[in-house]
């Protein structure tokens, strides 16, 4: 049995015969074609890239890097409580916000001086240092059915649902996947 390779030689002795030549033009702007057209669906179905305006997300991220936003993650699957979301901004649909998801629909939320009790329960927060901390103070509330109540990891500068309320779950469209730029930034975004 004999065994094809994927490239062969040509039989003319290495050199191109015009067809071949062409044959080779078309391979290239096929291939090219089909790279633009999975490029697309990337980023319109599954990833894409945005770039973090300000510093309402330190330590976790900082102003400028550049990540991928998993916009397929919300379609399958559901939001959890700690999750680091991208939404539009509920006061100006034009204006992209980042931040983290504190509590669920449902959940009984309150903020005692920086602390947050959500469903009675102090919430666990190790993203937040401790020089990023707030002391503001948020009256009991239940989030309402279809709405997240999200915040930024830099309490003490932070606009989050704090001030614009919760975030209703179709203005949020994706999940903060992977930081990419800078090199010394890289990595998965917790």
């Amino acid at each position: 049995m004999e065994e094809k390779t994927a490239h062969e030689s040509p039989s003319n002795g290495g050199e191109r015969s015009p067809k071949n030549h062409r044959g080779g033009m078309a391979s290239w702007v096929r291939d090219l074609v089909i790279s633009v057209a999975v490029s697309a669906f990337i980023i319109i179905f599954l990833y894409q890239p945005v770039r973090v305006e300000g510093t309402s997300m330190l330590p976790v991220l900082e102003d400028q890097d550049r990540l991928f936003v998993n916009k397929l993650a919300y379609r399958v699957g559901e939001i959890h409580r700690g999750d680091v979301v991208v939404f539009l901004y509920p006061r100006d649909r034009q204006k992209s916000y980042i931040k983290r998801v504190i509590a669920l629909p449902g959940d009984d939320l309150k903020i005692d001086h920086g602390r947050v009790y959500v469903n009675g329960t102090p919430l666990t927060e190790k993203y937040v240092p401790p020089r990023f901390e707030d002391s503001r103070s948020l009256p009991e509330m239940i989030v309402p059915e279809h709405e997240y109540f999200v915040m930024g990891d830099h309490r003490s500068i932070s606009s989050d649902s704090r001030d614009f309320g919760p975030v209703d779950r179709d203005l949020i469209y994706g999940k903060a996947a992977f930081v990419y730029w800078p090199m010394e930034q890289v990595g998965v975004v917790h």
